[in-house]
């Protein structure tokens, strides 16, 4: 039995890198898009690799539960403390949503 071979056969080609993934570690397919005057790396998380995970979505205020699939959206010039993860729907629709009020239960609806 032969060994196994580690590179590719090749010598010409390097093989791939991590530019040539746009999937990146996670998985997902990452893009760029435009909000409120600002650029948004925007990464959609498959449920898989959200497992054991939970997180608030800033469009609706609800949890996203572990193992359903996301998207994971944040200012292309910060930190990793900006990251958001958004509901898909949510993000798809946060131009048409509007700041709401938080109300305790018995507070009047007008």
């Amino acid at each position: 039995m032969s060994p196994r071979r580690n590179r590719p056969k090749d010598s010409g080609s390097p093989g791939r890198s991590a530019e040539d993934d746009p999937a990146g570690r996670y998985g997902g397919l990452q893009s760029s898009e435009s909000w409120r005057g600002e650029d948004w790396s925007v990464r959609h998380v498959a449920g898989a690799s959200a497992e054991g995970k939970t997180y608030r979505c800033p469009g609706c205020d609800q949890m996203i539960p572990s193992g359903v699939p996301h998207v994971v959206a944040w200012p292309e010039h910060a930190g990793v403390d900006d990251r958001r993860h958004w509901h898909k729907a949510c993000w798809n629709a946060k131009d048409r949503r509007t700041t709401r009020v938080q109300r305790s239960r018995n507070a009047p609806r007008f």
